[in-house]
């Protein structure tokens, strides 16, 4: 995959038909935004079909050392890990191994320790973890922590246990949507214990591999990767600082340990879009389980941590995936946010184009933080760009 230039990029879409977005335009208002909003450095990609028609990189990967971002930066992706580990649910169902209604104490008896104020443990199930409404608290530890000895997440699971007697159900599971961390801790557990495999190891054998995601790694950088790691930073009026680097996710890898460069999370996107015609991506999920995982589940309506503030109607969860209706197209996507660092990728299956983008830099203060850029770039796309693409 290589570096599009402005020119390229308007080399590209004159090969389209004469009603192509702008995809020039699209470079403009993309680089506008990250330095309106001090950005240190950002990837974005746009593909439709199985083509990369559009992509950027910009800035900085790690600043103190003046390495700028390329097509082999390697970002960490927080939560959009989730959707892994809802394929490989995914997988272990078709397999014949579990059962979506099944009660989550079936595979994970240590919940029988947590108090659930609406009735038996029992019907908390595997589907209510994948659509965050097992009533589950959002963070996987119950208290804030910001000391420099302190752990950055949880690193055991004797250390989740512990907590599992203070930890009460807040709301009828099923009943509402309410986004969970812990419940997907939950999730990373059972792929364990069915398969006998570390979580890591197991999606690196059955998902990243088979698509071509060579790149693609858990937590700490393998040392040949390290060099191209981008650091994350936050940003405060104004005010620069590093955040952890190189960090382990430990016992929350199910939820946030993913990291990869660009060229390996297009290949995901491209998996995502669906091609008939590729063997290797029924391998690792039918077709028909993937869009089981599409469809709506629950509404969104209230703000939630990983798509910033939802449209009632608009938005809703499916079985992993999150799905948001503009202009009358449904995109499904996910977004991510850690250590720094902010990302978003979202899918029209429909007519079969994607984006992705990340930032290494969370604005947390001192005027528009990066959520609002996100979701400008969002509205851009799904407005501008995607309606143009499915015109042709």
């Amino acid at each position: 995959m290589r570096f599009l230039t402005g020119t390229a990029i308007a080399f590209i879409a004159a090969a389209y038909a004469a009603d192509v977005p702008d995809l020039e335009a699209l470079r403009r208002t993309y680089r506008a935004g990250l330095e309106r909003h001090g950005i240190v450095g950002s990837s974005f990609a746009l593909v439709r079909n199985r083509d990369v028609i559009a992509q950027e990189f910009y800035g900085d990967a790690v600043s103190e050392k003046n390495i700028k971002v390329n097509e082999n930066t390697i970002y960490h992706w927080a939560s959009i890990t989730k959707t892994f580990t809802g394929i490989a649910i995914m997988q272990l169902r078709d397999r014949g191994l579990l059962q979506l209604d099944d009660p989550v104490v079936k595979y994970v008896p240590e919940l029988r320790a947590i108090h659930d104020p609406y009735g038996p443990v029992d019907a908390i199930t595997i589907r209510h973890l994948m659509t965050h409404s097992g009533g589950f608290r959002s963070p996987t530890w119950p208290w804030g922590g910001d000391k420099p000895w302190h752990p950055y997440e949880p690193t055991k699971w004797s250390q989740i246990v512990a907590m599992l007697p203070y930890t009460e159900v807040s709301f009828k599971p099923g009943s509402n949507h309410s986004y969970s961390n812990l419940g997907v801790v939950f999730l990373g557990q059972i792929i364990e214990r069915l398969t006998d495999d570390d979580y890591e190891v197991y999606i690196d054998k059955n998902i990243l591999k088979p698509l071509e995601m060579y790149h693609s790694y858990f937590d700490q950088s393998p040392y040949y990767l390290l060099k191209h790691r981008a650091a994350g930073y936050y940003r405060a009026n104004g005010v620069i600082e590093p955040a952890p680097f190189n960090f382990d996710t430990g016992i929350t890898v199910s939820n946030g340990g993913l990291n990869a460069p660009i060229p390996d999370m297009v290949r995901y996107l491209k998996f995502l879009i669906g091609d008939t015609g590729n063997e290797r991506y029924e391998q690792v999920l039918k077709r028909a389980s993937l869009e089981e995982m599409f469809r709506k589940q629950l509404p969104l309506l209230s703000t939630d941590p990983s798509q910033g503030v939802p449209a009632p109607g608009r938005d809703w969860i499916g079985l992993s995936f999150f799905l948001h209706e503009e202009g009358g197209r449904t995109f499904v996507g996910h977004g991510g946010q850690q250590g720094g660092f902010i990302s978003h990728f979202f899918v029209d299956v429909t007519d079969k184009s994607a984006y992705i983008v990340a930032f290494n830099t969370d604005i947390t203060g001192g005027g528009p933080d990066t959520k609002a850029l996100d979701r400008e770039l969002r509205d851009y796309l799904m407005l501008e760009i995607f309606p143009r693409l499915a015109s042709k």
